[in-house]
């Protein structure tokens, strides 16, 4: 018997290891991506760095659970496309002895995710958060980006290439009171000058043409040797709220906060969902092997695509249950603190229940 555990569970692991790392790589592909044009634009490299080891406790929260439903979909699969687990309980062995180590990893999966969800992933998330702005506060050319706009006060301001502080191919949009275009200024050159003791950057352009619209139809066209813009960077970036938003916030003092809203007859709907939603993910691992093992085992197939599209469905379906009770958090007369519990419920319910049914055949 232990060797058949020692089998299943050599098997799993080795999937799980190989899914973990495809995953989470594919998630922070992003990100990483982001640290790639924050060290292009002179930020060092540690801080860089820094803020993707910050975002992965997010990042592994999602793909620890997923990469344990591959696991369970691939292996299982193979093994019950191959005769092995017939040949298993023909030896007298159930299917709950086959599987019993891999629901005991379920479980510390669950205890890994619960510990992510509930303390690190949020606080860290926070703390990327933070060292992004204290990147910009020290770093002010970062701002700008070729091709991304900068958006400060009624100004969009693009670029298409900069170098140093020169830049080039600018195109600054001026939007009214009511967020309809009142200027349109093309310059082919200009330059950043950072007055570091006031936190102002002051973008110079030169020879640059002014498209001015005033009323439906008329546009008026000027030129100018020299148009300055200022941003104060440090006033846009430096701004701090006097309450934290939930999501940044560790499980105890949102515990607290829903505390004292509650106190105060304030609705706290925001608050709940925020707060059930890092139980309802922890409890993923447990949920997709509970729902996993009974549907790879009667799927039987060997083949890795079908496995994957099964991971893929029943992983999508629950993490998007939880993103849309996320999204209609501020609708607090449709319950969506209960609407997280749709996916974790069924998923353990049908489970549990198709996966004795499929003990005791």
């Amino acid at each position: 018997m232990k060797i058949l555990n020692f089998y299943v569970v050599k098997s799993f692991i080795s999937t799980f290891l190989m899914a973990l790392g495809i995953l989470s790589f594919g998630m922070a592909g992003a990100r990483l991506m982001k640290v790639f044009q924050y060290i292009s634009s002179g930020v060092p490299a540690e801080n860089a760095f820094l803020f993707l080891l910050y975002v992965l406790p997010v990042v592994f929260s999602f793909t620890i659970p997923w990469a344990a439903l591959v696991s369970v979909m691939l292996v299982f699969g193979r093994l019950s496309a191959d005769n092995e687990i017939t040949a298993m309980r023909a030896c007298g062995v159930s299917i709950l002895q086959i599987t019993a180590p891999i629901i005991v990893l379920a479980f510390l999966f669950s205890v890994t995710c619960l510990y992510l969800n509930m303390e690190l992933s949020n606080n860290y998330l926070g703390k990327a958060r933070a060292l992004v702005r204290n990147v910009i506060i020290d770093q002010p050319m970062s701002i700008f980006e070729p091709g991304i706009p900068v958006k400060y006060a009624d100004l969009n301001i693009y670029i298409g290439a900069k170098e140093g502080n020169v830049i080039r191919d600018i195109q600054v949009y001026r939007m009214g009171k009511k967020g309809k275009w009142e200027q349109d200024v093309t310059a082919h050159t200009g330059k950043v000058e950072v007055d570091r003791a006031k936190q102002i950057l002051h973008v110079i352009l030169h020879d640059a043409t002014i498209a001015t619209h005033e009323g439906k139809e008329n546009v008026v066209t000027t030129t100018g040797k020299q148009l300055v813009f200022s941003i104060n960077y440090g006033d846009n970036y430096n701004k701090r709220k006097l309450l934290e938003r939930d999501k940044f916030l560790p499980s105890l003092e949102l515990l607290a906060r829903i505390g004292i809203e509650k106190q105060l007859g304030r609705d706290t709907t925001k608050q709940e969902v925020q707060f059930n939603s890092r139980i309802a993910l922890a409890l993923s691992p447990i949920a997709f092997l509970l729902l996993g093992l009974p549907l790879a085992i009667r799927t039987s197939r060997r083949e890795t695509s079908v496995g994957l599209f099964l991971s893929v469905l029943l992983a999508g379906i629950y993490f998007g249950i939880i993103m849309l009770a996320e999204v209609l958090d501020e609708k607090n007369s449709l319950y969506p603190q209960y609407i997280i519990w749709i996916a974790p419920v069924l998923y353990q319910i049908f489970g549990a229940v198709y996966l004795f049914k499929l003990a005791r055949r």
